[in-house]
């Protein structure tokens, strides 16, 4: 169960990372910091004794209002430049978003409301906490939903299209712009929300938690496949038992080994991913 936890919000930050890649073929360095935020300001609310569902909403909104807030400035004014240009700039915008939180909250964790951890469901020998259930269930309806948008929607035939062929799909009368728009504000509610879920994980956010958990949900990306919805969710939960499993029988200092060599395997048998569909090219462009 904690490696099925830890894997949702994986999932959550991987799906962050693949929609903008997806759209404009480059990592959006920042989204481990906007994840950082969100669960500053969940944890925030969620201290205030808000109710988990807003403190979840409002994470989620303001998350991806920054990440308009970044488009805006470390992207748009970049979209001409070369790749690695734009992908530089994200990086600027996560280390300022560090130090504006280190600043705001201070460098030492903070620590939620035990209470909010104590209630479990007993099942036979074992008990789950029913926090552990609230993350998971929630990963599952919003990874369900960006299927939907994606697959199902005008605004998800926009973003396929783009992700396509940027001119093709100008041509055909969808605006390029807007649709960046939109995918740096999904993927900023998701790593709002993911953000969001971790601080219940752990009950304690840092300032540096996006660092680790943000390198981590990019392995998961490349794992799942950099542009796959279903791949993340598979991914997502692979890599959190396996770390879980690793710290439990091999140590604490073993589990990045697992997670990365896992990650740099699949770069070498299958570069696209477990579901990344035919292209071979995938994986090299990470």
């Amino acid at each position: 169960m904690n490696g099925l936890t830890l894997g949702a919000v994986y999932t959550l930050i991987a799906l962050s990372f693949s929609l903008v890649m997806g759209v404009l073929s480059i990592l959006n360095l920042a989204i481990g910091e906007v994840f950082m935020l969100g669960g500053y300001l969940g944890f925030a609310l969620l201290a205030a004794h808000v109710p988990l569902a807003i403190a979840l909403l409002g994470g989620m909104v303001s998350t991806a209002v920054v990440s308009i807030v970044i488009e805006k400035v470390a992207y748009q004014p970049l979209r001409d430049a070369p790749l690695i240009t734009p992908m530089l700039s994200t990086l600027g915008c996560s280390i300022i978003l560090q130090n504006l939180v280190t600043n705001l909250w201070g460098s030492d964790p903070l620590q939620l409301p035990s209470e909010l951890f104590d209630r479990r469901i007993p099942l036979g020998p074992i008990s789950i906490g029913l926090m552990q259930l609230v993350i998971i269930g929630v990963a599952v309806v919003l990874v369900a939903l960006v299927a939907f948008l994606v697959k199902k929607t005008s605004a998800g035939r926009a973003l396929r299209a783009v992700a396509e062929n940027r001119d093709v799909a100008r041509l055909l009368g969808v605006s390029p712009q807007r649709v960046t728009l939109l995918a740096f504000a999904i993927s900023g509610a998701l790593a709002g929300a993911g953000g969001v879920l971790v601080s219940l994980h752990y009950a304690a956010i840092t300032p540096y938690v996006g660092v680790d958990i943000g390198l981590k949900a990019i392995a998961v990306m490349v794992i799942g496949g950099t542009t796959n919805v279903w791949g993340a969710l598979l991914a997502g939960p692979l890599i959190g038992i396996a770390e879980v499993l690793t710290i439990a029988y091999g140590g604490s200092q073993a589990r990045d080994l697992v997670v990365y060599g896992l990650m740099i395997l699949i770069l070498l048998l299958r570069p696209q991913g477990l579901l990344g569909g035919a292209r071979s090219d995938v994986g090299q462009r990470v």
